[in-house]
């Protein structure tokens, strides 16, 4: 808000009127004509003002030799509502700014001691407080909000009269006093005097109008139920909006401040175009926190606080990790980021094309506990022949094909995702007790792996399965790369952060998943089967791999398995493709 500078007009009624006043008026013509310059915050309707201003200051240099006598007149209908405004408004305004910052402070200590609320549900009554504590807060930082709003309205107003009365009053008291007033300015003065005051008296009514429907306002928003300002009241089913391609808010961002020690801000947070950005209090524009595109978000369990999730960077280095304030909140700004790493922002219609994708990722995501047989629609038969690979120092190169598939060639739409594949082995346990278990992957499992005491090759890695779908086809590691995103994207949507772990096993005969407590064969891959595998290009920890599985009809289905490997994912592959190579050689002898 631009400062009032005292007008020299008040100095010289107090010093000197007769010798200053002809020097105070040719100042005032020229204050007059730079109020257009002022960057006024608050500008509604200051054209009418300016225009009106100006004509003000043609009259004030035509009445400049008859103010001396005037001093006093002037002193009481010019001067007095300038000081009025001055130290009675722009005070109460302050006033009313400082109360709201007091109050937003207040609403920050109470949210920072709310985010500091644990999980666990054993202390009820303190969580209640707390929460009653915010609610009171944010309703005493609305209530200093709405008057400050309501402050800041009506001072448009009221500036706008602070300069017209006062003109109003010079004008009539120049008039008035001197006869030469009434020859100088006849009529078309007196008009526009006429006019000037129905516009005060307007802008007058206006005022009233925007005061009472202020007041209106808030009645209406101090009648809501406090539930309405408590963080978190729809716990149990909120409203989430998934098709967010931009999203802003308070978040809490986690900052290290030692080898062990971790701090918590909260800070305001939002969406412009590919980039996250973060506007400290008090900054007028926001920097850039992290760059979306093509980015991974996941929710994350964080010093057992509740609704965090963590971006990470494409080349699968961990990113900022941040807490929300409520579960709406939470799955809305993952969303959002989500739908901004495809970068759906620079197609022509991003909102139809979140909502599209959306759509087809609740249709297609549905976590599955088991094994059981996926529908045929989900799993066309293909019958194509394995993609050729070649060995090239040491490091596994697929052959390259003449351009890259559309998604919807590799993996058909609306294909469910498997996220808890392998069964636990207290399940494979029970389901052997007094039968015999039939492998979920389509193969007999033997009660014993003589293949491994024999064989040639044996390697263990450590690895987190991710999840498993049906594929199209198995001509290309496309079709591995794109299942990944597909998984990761899902696990996102869902704020499925659960993984089981297990040890694989890579021989010269199969893959076994192996149980790590308990040693017992999760399952079994034929290596024969496996007609494809990649590690992911960025994130050297993602690998997958293609399996051929014949069905009862005659005919085969393929399903990529996606898996966190603890080492590099090119290790695994490496494994796999030197026991294909000594299957190859034990079948040329």
């Amino acid at each position: 808000m631009p400062a009032v500078d005292k007008l020299l007009l008040e100095e010289a009624l107090q010093d000197s009127p007769q010798n200053e006043m002809c020097l105070a008026t040719q100042q005032l013509s020229k204050q007059l004509l730079a109020y257009e310059k002022q960057n006024f915050a608050l500008g509604k309707g200051d054209e009418e003002v300016i225009s009106t201003l100006h004509y003000f200051s043609k009259v004030v240099d035509e009445l400049n030799v008859l103010h001396t006598e005037l001093a006093k007149q002037l002193a009481d209908t010019m001067v007095l509502p300038i000081i009025q405004f001055r130290e009675k408004d722009l005070t109460e305004v302050s006033t009313l700014k400082d109360l709201f910052g007091l109050a937003s402070h207040e609403h920050d200590l109470s949210m920072a001691k709310y985010s500091r609320l644990p999980k666990k549900k054993e202390n009820e009554k303190v969580k209640t407080e707390v929460g009653k504590e915010v609610a009171a807060a944010r309703r005493k930082q609305h209530l200093s909000s709405l008057q400050y709003y309501c402050a800041l309205n009506a001072l448009q107003y009221r500036k706008r009269m602070a300069m017209m009365e006062p003109m109003i009053g010079f004008a009539h008291g120049q008039i008035n006093f001197f006869k030469k007033g009434a020859e100088m300015f006849s009529k078309h003065m007196d008009s526009f005097l006429s006019s000037v005051a129905d516009m005060v008296q307007s802008i007058q009514v206006e005022l009233e109008a925007e005061a009472e429907k202020m007041r209106v306002s808030q009645q209406e928003f101090l009648s809501v139920d406090e539930s309405v300002y408590t963080p978190d009241s729809d716990v149990a089913a909120p409203q989430i909006n998934r098709n967010l391609i931009q999203k802003a808010g308070y978040l809490n961002l986690r900052n290290k401040t030692g080898l062990v020690t971790t701090t918590w801000e909260r800070l305001y947070f939002f969406t412009q175009g590919g980039n996250l950005m973060c506007q400290p209090r008090g900054a007028v524009a926001g920097g850039l926190i992290q760059d979306l595109d093509n980015c991974s978000v996941m929710a994350v369990d964080c010093e057992d606080r509740r609704y965090c999730f963590q971006i990470t960077t494409p080349n699968g280095k961990s990113g900022i990790i941040l807490q929300a304030e409520s579960r709406k909140e939470n799955e809305e700004w993952i969303c959002a980021i989500n739908n901004i790493s495809r970068q759906i922002y620079l197609t022509d219609n991003p909102e139809a094309v979140a909502i599209k994708l959306n759509q087809t990722a609740l249709q297609a995501v549905t976590p599955i506990t088991s094994f059981g047989k996926k529908q045929e629609s989900s799993c066309p038969s293909q019958n194509l022949k394995n993609s050729e690979m070649e060995n090239e120092n040491d490091k596994i190169v697929p052959k390259a094909t003449a351009s890259l598939p559309e998604a919807e060639e590799l993996i058909a739409p609306g294909t469910p995702i498997q996220f808890d594949i392998v069964l636990p082995a207290t399940e494979f346990l029970d389901q052997n007790r007094g039968s015999r278990r039939t492998n979920p992957f389509g193969e007999t499992e033997d009660e014993s792996f003589p293949e491994a005491e024999d064989s040639l090759l044996q390697q263990m890695f450590i690895v987190r399965f991710l999840g498993s779908m049906a594929v199209k086809t198995d001509s290309t590691t496309e079709v591995i790369y794109e299942a990944m995103r597909q998984v990761l994207a899902a696990r996102a949507i869902h704020n499925i952060f659960r993984m089981t772990e297990s040890h694989l096993m890579v021989t010269s005969q199969s893959l076994r998943l192996i149980d790590p407590q308990t040693q017992v064969s999760r399952a079994n891959f034929e290596l024969t089967s496996v007609t494809q595998f990649a590690a992911h290009q960025e994130n050297k920890r993602l690998v997958g791999f293609v399996i051929r599985i014949p069905e009862s009809t005659g005919e085969e289905s393929l399903s990529t398995y996606i898996f966190e490997s603890n080492s590099e994912g090119e290790k695994i592959c490496y494994a796999i493709n030197l026991g294909k190579e000594i299957i190859a050689v034990q079948k040329a002898h």
